[in-house]
Parts: C-alpha cells; structure tokens; sequence
C-alpha cells in the first residue's frame, strides 16, 4: 500500500509538470498561474503545492529533468584523471546541441527557459537560482579548461577563467538564437563545427592569454 501511494505520488507530480511544461510554452511563464496548470493537470492546487513550493520550484524541476544525461560526461571532463579532458567537453556540447535540436521536450523547456520567462517578483527565486547555475557553469568549464591545460590540449598560458566565461556566453548564445530563429543556421547537422569553432577561440585567440 504504501509503495503504491509513493507511485501515485509520482504519477500525480509527473502530472503537473507536464501539464506545466505545455502551459508555460503555450502562454509563456509570467502569463500561466498554478490555477492554469491544475486544471491542465486534472488535480487541485493543493496538489500543486504538496509537490511544489511555487511556481518558480515548478520551473527549476523542469529544467533539474535537462541535466541528469549529461552529468556523467561533465564529470569525467572535470577529472583530473581524465586522459582527454577537452575531448569530453566537445563530446558533451555536440550531444547537447543535438538534443536542444532533436528531442522535442528538451527543446521545448528551454525554449521556456529563453525566451519565454520572465523574472518578475513572483520568479525572484528562479532568478537567484539561474545566477547561481551560470556561476557554476563558469567554474566548472574552467576546470575542465585547467585540466586540458595541463594534458597540453590548450595553450600553457591559457586564461581558464575568461575562457570558461567566453565558452559559456558562446554556446549559450547559439542555442538561444537558434531557438529564437531556427532557420538562421543549422544547429544539429552542424554541430561538430559550431563546437570546434568555441574551441579555436580558446586555442588561438590572443586576447584569452594570460
């Protein structure tokens, strides 16, 4: 009994975020309020909030669903035992660049992401939350980047830290303008390239040495 409350439990959360993930695509963030979702969902608000704190807890648990398969890819590049740290990170931007542009889902809550969410009052939590995430994003390039350095995949004088800043504003900046106007260039088919293109700039541009 008790494993098939814990089971309806789940089924009633996955419920909401569906229901969520179409009425923020549909509407937009700012434009959607809980009383939206539930009766998208087929449940009350109260239901809502015995999974979710608000909307900006909803939100972040749709974009938690996007990291979970790269994890492991991000973690072997961030290894200092890893062999072959910068072939890693291309490895997981090629992957990440085909799933923005394949899987519907994954294209779908970051079209939410970028373009369709407002931090207003109500979303100063989502806010602070995505200040936090870039941060570490940042960091966690640049370690990466450290540790190409040191298996002399990248130049020895390197600035990781303007590095880790520049890739991050890059391939950010590529998904969202391809999300914007899909038809302004190839994200998918092109993606190796886009990648090695991110990739010149940190081993050849002069204004990310040290």
């Amino acid at each position: 009994m008790v494993r098939r409350t814990k089971e309806e439990a789940q089924e009633t959360r996955n419920q909401i975020l569906d229901a969520a993930e179409q009425a923020f695509y549909a509407r937009g963030v700012a434009r959607t309020t809980l009383a939206d979702i539930a009766a998208l969902a087929g449940v009350t608000r109260g239901a809502i909030y015995w999974h979710f704190s608000n909307k900006s807890d909803l939100l972040q648990a749709l974009l938690d669903t996007l990291h979970e398969p790269l994890d492991e890819l991000a973690r072997a590049s961030e290894s200092e035992d890893e062999l072959d740290p910068l072939g890693c990170m291309r490895k997981l931007l090629i992957h990440l660049f085909h799933q923005v542009a394949l899987d519907p889902k994954t294209r779908r809550i970051n079209e939410i992401l970028f373009h369709k969410c407002e931090f207003t009052d109500e979303m100063c939590d989502m806010r602070r939350q995505r200040q936090t995430y870039h941060l570490e994003c940042n960091l966690r390039i640049g370690l990466t980047l450290r540790n190409a350095v040191n298996r002399g995949q990248l130049p020895e004088n390197l600035d990781t830290t303007r590095g880790a800043v520049c890739l991050h504003a890059y391939i950010h900046g590529l998904i969202g303008q391809w999300l914007l106007v899909p038809d302004s260039f190839q994200l998918h088919q092109e993606a190796e390239r886009w990648v090695d293109a991110g990739l010149d700039m940190l081993r050849w541009s002069p204004s990310l040495r040290n």
